[in-house]
């Protein structure tokens, strides 16, 4: 409940900056500032309205208008912030040319007399002039902040509902049986099955990956966000999956986020004919080699008592054989590096999706995307092939990975 009234309080306070910087800085009091001021508290109730009714299949429409707000709103806070500090440096160029007094210069015509005495000088205006700056400098900030933060959603919007790109990453693992040599994942993660997805979303997909020919799909984690019941139509598609060896899915925290839990997404997979794999490991034989492929549950199980196993996952193998395991949350490489894994790969942090998220995600993930080590050992990170909340992707395309053992 406290994580709820911060959350909702730091809406409130964006929205305030938002409406300083956008309504006040740019109106003089009156109409058009009022109805401004009712569209930015409009806004607001639209935000707090989406994170808490668009996951209802009967609120669905909310989740288009409110998440692009979210996006465009983030955006707006980006340019406006980095404005601060040219706006104060120009604010002070204006206010020390406006206070410094005009030369003044009197032409007296030839054969005129001396001037008169003078009459009684002008009051100065400041209240008028600086009204006039004041407004040159907070519409203009608006207007760059306005076309920077439109432009980057709608960039981002192409970017995030466009094809994921296909990433070719080749691993090299110093004990992996030569047999086992050329041995290929498609690995896919994020596609957070949603209220902004179609079934087209789910299609695109599994043709992408099946056009790869991949020996084994690995499907780690945030496969949807919500219940098969709003959802599994949209998941039909995954039957359709081609690959040598399978299969196989492990949970990632989204899946914990439902009412029902994920018990019921394993069992629809299942029927889909995609394996998940529940704090175990598999077997995959390739050329007269065997390769272990375990796969562990995300760490936010523990809130169901369905968290990570890496002794069950992991205990008992043959050491000699490579181990690959299949975790959502890059973090948890620490604890598989201690129990002899090879390779571990995950997902969750989408590449940071909206730079600049990917400067934060550090602060809790080893790896954000890509190739990296973790105490020794490899982790490849994939930056998904969905989206979580606002459908837009700014530095970070989605991805389906094809990788290959060397």
């Amino acid at each position: 409940m406290l994580f709820v009234f911060f959350m909702v309080a730091l809406v409130a306070a964006v929205h305030y900056y938002l409406w300083h910087r956008l309504v006040r800085s740019t109106t003089g009091p009156g109409r058009l500032r009022r109805g401004l001021s009712f569209v930015v508290a409009g806004l607001f109730v639209l935000v707090v309205a989406t994170f808490v009714a668009s996951r209802m299949e009967a609120f669905h429409w909310l989740a288009w208008p409110g998440y692009l707000w979210i996006a465009v709103m983030f955006y707006l806070v980006v340019f406006l912030v980095v404005l601060e500090v040219p706006r104060a440096v120009a604010a002070l160029v204006m206010r020390r040319r406006g206070r410094r007094p005009a030369p003044v210069v009197e032409l007296v015509p030839a054969g005129a007399g001396p001037p008169g005495p003078a009459g009684p000088p002008e009051e100065p205006r400041p209240a008028a002039d600086g009204m006039s700056r004041r407004l040159f400098l907070g519409r203009a900030t608006a207007a760059v902040a306005g076309v920077g933060a439109l432009g980057t959603v709608g960039y981002g919007a192409s970017v995030a509902l466009g094809d994921p790109v296909i990433e070719p990453v080749r691993v090299t693992l110093p004990g992996l049986d030569q047999r086992l040599r050329g041995l290929r994942f498609a690995v896919v993660s994020d596609i957070h099955l949603g209220p902004l997805t179609g079934i087209g979303h789910t299609e695109r997909i599994v043709r992408m990956i099946n056009g790869l020919e991949p020996d084994v799909v690995a499907i780690v984690g945030d496969l949807v966000d919500g219940s098969v019941s709003a959802l599994g139509r949209l998941a039909k598609p995954f039957k359709n999956l081609e690959s040598r060896y399978g299969a196989y899915f492990v949970t990632g925290n989204h899946e914990y986020f439902t009412e029902q839990g994920p018990g019921e997404w394993i069992e629809e997979l299942a029927d889909l004919g995609v394996r998940s794999l529940r704090n175990e490991r598999v077997e995959i034989r390739h050329q007269g080699a065997v390769l272990d492929l375990a796969g562990v549950n995300d760490v936010n199980g523990v809130t169901m008592n369905d968290g990570p196993d890496f002794a069950r996952a992991l205990g008992g193998r043959d050491p000699n054989r490579a181990a690959v395991l299949l975790a959502h949350q890059p973090v948890q490489a620490e604890k598989a590096a201690e129990h002899g894994v090879d390779l571990q790969l995950s997902g969750h942090t989408h590449g940071g999706q909206m730079v600049p998220f990917n400067l934060i995600v550090p602060l809790q993930q080893p790896v954000v995307s890509g190739l990296g080590t973790v105490k020794g050992m490899p982790v490849y990170v994939t930056r998904g092939a969905g989206y979580w909340g606002p459908p837009v992707r700014v530095g970070a395309p989605p991805e389906i990975t094809m990788l290959e053992l060397r």
